[in-house]
């Protein structure tokens, strides 16, 4: 009988022993091009990273093809759809990620590195990161690099340029900033703008330098302007289902952590630099004029910002300092308001 028993238990361990190693399998919903730099230079190599800091114990799949829109992929992350989810925070058009707009406005700084690590320590020191992307487990935090304003019917001379032109908006901040000089913002995620634009519906887009060659606008873009740190930016997030995060061991988590936060705003913010600065020559060989905005209407830009941050700081409430962590945020980027 002993024998018997043995032989059992021994069977049994044998078993179980391979079960509590077999690897987590993680499902990544990806919306951008599968060719896009920041899903080569960041995503996947993050995902790899993974599998190897956990000694293949978890392993994250990235999809070549999305589980939803790209504006539903923070909820798909929050209600299971898929295990893991990144997206901006202004595809979402309700009021939940209103103090991820201090990483939105204009002047923020014209390194995504900088840009992304300084968004990454100010939004969870100062602005509670994590409880506006409650429900998930908030993995890392990032921004491209300075939003820069492109069409195909005038160079920006003056104000009064603006007036009359469609212009495709992610959303958040820059739409309520173009509104106040008769631009017609037309909202719009990545994806959709190569078909609006060739078929004229709008006269341009409100970009980086990185999206007119990834989604192939180089032949209907005639005009970029530039300002100092950026006319605007975008904000992003990488988030994991919570409770696929609280399946994963104690030791893998860290792990995982180690290579999250503050290291993946380094990795995609030198994704979007090089992205950037690949960009620009080929925009220049397209013909396409990139200047910098006039003075007069950098300083009308900078007033018009001033006046949407100071409503923005004091809708946060007496909890919150709004103005105190933009500057905490310029400060890390070495950009002045």
């Amino acid at each position: 009988m002993k024998l018997v028993k043995a032989a059992l238990m021994g069977a049994l361990l044998s078993v179980s022993g391979p079960l509590t190693a077999m690897a987590q399998d993680l499902v990544l919903s990806s919306w951008l091009p599968p060719r896009h730099p920041v899903v080569i230079n960041a995503i996947k190599p993050w995902a790899k990273q993974v599998k190897e800091v956990t000694e293949g114990r978890v392993n994250v799949r990235v999809l070549a093809k999305p589980l939803g829109s790209p504006p539903a992929h923070f909820d798909m992350a929050r209600d299971g759809v898929a295990d893991i989810t990144y997206g901006l925070h202004s595809f979402t058009k309700d009021d939940r990620f209103k103090k991820a707009r201090i990483g939105q406005f204009s002047f923020l700084g014209d390194d995504a590195v900088k840009s992304s690590e300084a968004f990454w320590t100010v939004y969870n020191d100062k602005l509670d990161a994590r409880e506006e992307h409650k429900g998930t487990h908030l993995l890392g935090l990032f921004m491209h690099g300075p939003g820069l304003f492109h069409n195909n019917k005038t160079a920006i001379n003056k104000l009064e340029d603006f007036s009359g032109l469609k212009i495709r908006v992610p959303g958040g901040y820059i739409p309520d900033l173009l509104k106040g000089y008769g631009v017609e913002p037309v909202f719009m995620s990545s994806g959709e703008i190569y078909e609006k634009l060739s078929r004229g519906v709008v006269d341009g887009v409100t970009i980086t330098y990185e999206a007119i060659t990834s989604f192939k606008l180089t032949d209907y873009v005639t005009n970029t302007t530039i300002f100092p740190g950026g006319l605007y930016n975008t904000t992003w997030f990488l988030v994991m289902n919570e409770d696929k995060w609280n399946g994963i061991s104690e030791a893998d988590r860290k792990a995982i952590e180690g290579i999250s936060g503050m290291a993946f705003a380094e990795l995609v913010g030198k994704a979007w630099n090089d992205a950037d600065a690949k960009a620009i020559g080929a925009m220049e060989k397209a013909g396409i004029k990139i200047a910098p905005a006039p003075d007069a209407v950098v300083d009308s830009v900078r007033a018009r910002a001033a006046e949407l941050e100071g409503a923005w700081a004091d809708s946060l409430g007496g909890d919150y300092d709004g103005r105190a962590a933009l500057e905490s945020f310029r400060s890390m980027t070495g950009v002045g308001k």
